[in-house]
């Protein structure tokens, strides 16, 4: 990508996913800009941005996952920041967007957190949301401001194609939440598409799950937008084994990667696990199994484009090609 030659265009980053953001810069041809963030004695955050953004474009690379509750008040305070410094226009850029999944009332007296997020997004001064991959694409309609929702899809199976496999492959929904995902992948492969599909007879009963499509002797690629706790791919995995699949790997956007997942995750039948660099992984985290593919150039290449009021629709095609290299 070439360097991107005006200099009303700044990007900073929060402690979320700082090295994202700096692949981000070296991409667009930029440095990041300079800003500190403390803490008080009583655990309040202290932000100051050191240089001018007067009259600048300025985009925010912050991930809200964990610890989600403090990086969005450090994202919000920071949006206070630059709208009292005189920024021209502040976009934020959530590579993963936390509280995503509560994005309806799925009981009485539930809150609806995603839209609240939303909310105070958009009250601190936020002009406009670059997300991947949010949960539910109906986020979108959130917000009253412009939205830019880009896809991991395509990343990932730019990937995936590299690899020789001598089997044939199917794409595997593991739940029917995520059969749109799965279908998306498996179009991108050109090759077929299986569902897990789990029963739950009776309250308290063992859930019952069964293959539903011809996997026996083929390469399974669970297709899902987050890893999280890894039940669910976990028990999917083994669920494909007992169909005698000949190997299963899993691709997703978001590895979250919660409580024991890892653990789980080195035990289960499973090749090896494709997430992209949406959320920041620690040493211990870092396993043999999980790969991360890097989102960098799709976010500069996205940056750019709005800068530079360019579509950006021309990114859900095919420019994903050697993005991974």
């Amino acid at each position: 990508m070439k360097k991107v030659e005006e200099t009303n265009l700044k990007l900073f980053a929060l402690n979320s996913n700082r090295p994202l953001a700096e692949k981000i810069a070296q991409a667009l041809g930029i440095e990041l800009g300079k800003l500190t963030v403390t803490r008080f004695d009583d655990g309040e955050i202290s932000l100051n941005i050191e240089e001018s953004i007067r009259g600048d474009e300025v985009y925010v690379v912050q991930s809200t996952s964990y610890p989600g509750n403090e990086y969005l008040i450090e994202l919000l305070i920071m949006i206070d920041a630059l709208r009292r410094a005189s920024a021209k226009e502040i976009n934020v850029v959530i590579p993963y967007y936390g509280y995503a999944r509560q994005d309806r009332k799925a009981k009485a007296r539930e809150p609806i957190t995603a839209k609240l997020v939303a909310n105070m997004l958009e009250k601190a001064g936020a002009d406009r949301v670059l997300a991947l991959d949010l949960h539910a694409a109906q986020l979108q309609g959130y917000f009253d401001i412009p939205v830019d929702h880009l896809l991991g899809v395509p990343l990932l199976a730019s990937y995936i194609l590299d690899y020789d496999f001598k089997e044939e492959v199917v794409v595997v929904a593991p739940h029917h939440g995520a059969i749109s995902r799965a279908r998306m992948l498996a179009q991108f492969l050109n090759v077929p598409l299986a569902i897990i599909d789990r029963r739950q007879p009776k309250p308290k009963e063992s859930e019952e799950i069964s293959v539903i499509g011809e996997v026996a002797g083929k390469v399974c690629i669970i297709a899902d937008d987050i890893i999280d706790t890894a039940r669910t791919v976990t028990t999917s995995a083994q669920a494909l084994l007992e169909a005698n699949v000949h190997n299963v790997f899993v691709a997703a956007t978001h590895g979250v990667f919660s409580d024991d997942s890892i653990e789980k995750l080195k035990q289960a039948p499973i090749e090896k696990i494709i997430v992209t660099d949406s959320i920041d992984l620690p040493p211990e985290k870092q396993i043999d199994k999980i790969i991360q593919v890097t989102v960098s150039e799709l976010f500069a290449d996205a940056i750019e484009r709005i800068f530079k009021n360019e579509a950006v629709s021309p990114l859900f095609k095919d420019k994903y090609d050697g993005y991974h290299k």
